[in-house]
């Protein structure tokens, strides 16, 4: 597997610093796209990094950590072919790989805490997607991606 990308806004830093850890630990190659610190920026730069790497090939996956994680989710769904996700919970991480097929997961580190986000990171780095029943409806969505996005 491609290393995962990572990226997070100040509010995040500190979850991201450790998730990075933790996916090494799990075997996985990590590029970290930033922040490098707790300076304020602004997040929308770092989730349009992320997915434009992702959605060129050069990873696979990615992870984004904000304050809720969903300002990184609306921000990376810009990125035409991106299919980011907005994970809290177990079943909303297996799901978001296993019937949507998103590249991209994003977390609130201020809404779990960091044992949390480990589970949900782990859950949805070894999901894999099904096909099936949802094939139809990932097509449809890369249907309207490309119709949307004039190509």
């Amino acid at each position: 597997m491609l290393p995962i990308a990572i990226g997070c806004d100040e509010a995040a830093f500190e979850m991201k610093e450790e998730i990075k850890v933790y996916v090494k630990s799990l075997g996985y190659e990590v590029e970290d796209y930033g922040v490098y610190d707790t300076n304020p920026v602004l997040y929308p730069d770092v989730a349009v990094k992320v997915a434009t790497a992702v959605a060129a090939g050069k990873h696979e996956r990615g992870i984004l950590i904000c304050g809720t994680g969903i300002g990184m989710a609306i921000t990376a769904n810009k990125v035409p072919g991106i299919r980011a996700a907005q994970c809290h919970d177990p079943y909303s991480a297996e799901r978001a790989r296993m019937s949507n097929n998103a590249q991209i997961m994003t977390m609130g580190a201020r809404v779990i805490g960091i044992e949390l986000a480990k589970m949900l990171v782990s859950i949805w780095i070894k999901a894999e997607f099904q096909g099936g029943r949802s094939q139809p409806k990932v097509d449809k969505m890369i249907e309207y991606d490309k119709q949307f996005r004039g190509k």
